[in-house]
């Protein structure tokens, strides 16, 4: 069986990953996350799971035969994605453009090993309830949003604001895990090792 890499300084996605028993090492993957100019939001986290994994392959020895996973994950509003936030202003500018509205979570999952790669994009929906400027401004003073796609965690205290999800809750937290198991097995890593 060959060795996975998690090509992620995510928590949350080395979390998820240990949840379902698959054993890892973490490796450094630095890449540029600008869109490309008019880039569909799908092809966005693709893109950037491959280059993460990618990358995270280039700094192992040629010789191992290791599998690196990279992860992607963005919230799209109107089309738009909605990074992690700038500063103070643009997260309640986030959470005020996502009050009382319906948005859509993509995350991608690639694989990449010496000899092939492979990828699946996830899409899941999450229905805001409407959020005060008071919510706003305390949930900002918590410091949740600062490293957040869309300004909140799914998994933490913004969790209060879904009133509705459809889809993978794993996938909007950072990592699809029905998904993530198969391509695993694709490349000969089984779940539930530990």
């Amino acid at each position: 069986m060959p060795p996975l890499f998690l090509a992620s300084a995510s928590p949350r996605r080395a979390e998820l990953l240990g949840q379902i028993g698959v054993p890892f090492q973490r490796v450094s993957a630095s890449i540029d996350e600008t869109p490309r100019v008019a880039e569909d939001p799908g092809a966005y986290v693709e893109r950037l799971a491959l280059e993460k994994a990618q990358a995270g392959l280039q700094r192992l020895e040629p010789a191992a035969d290791a599998v690196v996973l990279g992860a992607d994950t963005a919230v799209v509003l109107d089309g738009r994605i909605l990074g992690k936030p700038q500063d103070r202003a643009d997260a309640l500018a986030m959470l005020a453009a996502l009050s009382g509205r319906e948005h859509q979570v993509l995350t991608a999952v690639a694989l990449c090993s010496a000899a092939r790669r492979a990828s699946v994009v996830v899409a899941s929906q999450v229905r805001f309830a409407s959020i005060s400027t008071a919510q706003a401004e305390a949930y900002w003073a918590s410091g949740e949003p600062l490293d957040k796609a869309g300004s909140y965690a799914i998994q933490g205290l913004g969790a209060v604001f879904v009133s509705a999800m459809s889809g993978s809750y794993s996938a909007v937290v950072g990592l699809p895990l029905c998904e993530t198991a198969s391509l695993l097995a694709e490349f000969g890593i089984p779940c539930w090792q530990m």
